[in-house]
């Protein structure tokens, strides 16, 4: 068995099913993983991918080509997961989706194919819920901010829907789970930030107006509850445990 390493992202992955597919070794024979993410076993031989953006990108034009722009969606998305199995699941899946055609979305029926459905269909529910519970401050320039903390990395699905909301205004989307941040500038422009630079951007947090806010929800919630019909399971099921450490109201005493 040869398993091939690859980074955790878009660009890793598809690196990882071009140089498997380029082993020619055969499909039963080699395997993706990501770095950090995979116990050693006997007999198997391991091999570190190296990511690059022109080898990405051949992936990408095959996958949209020859299969469907819905299997380009499925494998993206499925990407952005935060299972460790993701990397293979995306190579299974397109063993298939070559093979089969722009059909291979219907046939769910194939373990390997309705893996990767599962994957995107989490995926695509988280960014769903994000974009109903994310909460925006002002900075004093006033600058948009908001901090989430999705199970997936959400992000690059969240800023075109918000650039296409708000395009006149510049904002940071902040995740602090993954420690990656979107900013997007006047203009349509917005792009991703990582590390240091992204460090940088959820530091604006403290500059945002979320206390002065949050004060105001305090006092509306306290105003409106009717006490004798408090129901914590109710409000569970309308707004998961989750998302409130993420919300200006999160400092409510309701």
């Amino acid at each position: 068995m040869v398993l091939y390493v690859c980074e955790d992202s878009t660009e890793g992955i598809l690196c990882g099913v071009y140089d498997a597919w380029a082993s020619r070794l055969g499909h039963d024979r080699v395997g993706l993983a990501l770095a950090g993410a995979y116990n050693y076993e006997m007999f198997t031989e391991y091999r570190p991918v190296l990511t690059d953006r022109a080898k990405a990108q051949k992936v990408e034009r095959a996958v949209r080509g020859k299969i469907s722009e819905r299997a380009w969606r499925w494998v993206y998305r499925a990407t952005l997961s935060r299972e460790k199995e993701k990397a293979d699941a995306v190579y299974r899946f397109l063993i298939h989706g070559f093979h089969i055609g722009e059909a291979v979305t219907q046939c769910l029926q194939i373990p390997q194919v309705h893996a990767l459905f599962a994957l995107n269909r989490a995926v695509a529910c988280e960014a769903h819920h994000q974009k109903e519970f994310l909460r925006f401050s002002q900075l004093p320039d006033r600058v948009l901010f908001a901090r989430i903390g999705p199970k997936h990395d959400v992000t690059p699905l969240l800023m075109p829907y918000f650039c296409d909301r708000m395009p006149s205004e510049r904002f940071v989307i902040w995740d602090a789970g993954h420690e990656r941040a979107g900013v997007h500038v006047k203009g349509g422009l917005w792009y991703l930030l990582a590390g240091r630079e992204a460090a940088r951007a959820a530091a604006l947090e403290k500059e945002t107006d979320a206390g002065r806010y949050a004060l105001l929800w305090q006092i509306f919630f306290d105003s409106v509850a009717i006490p004798e019909r408090k129901n914590e399971a109710c409000q569970r099921t309308h707004l998961p445990l989750r998302y409130r450490p993420y919300m200006t109201e999160r400092f409510s005493r309701s």
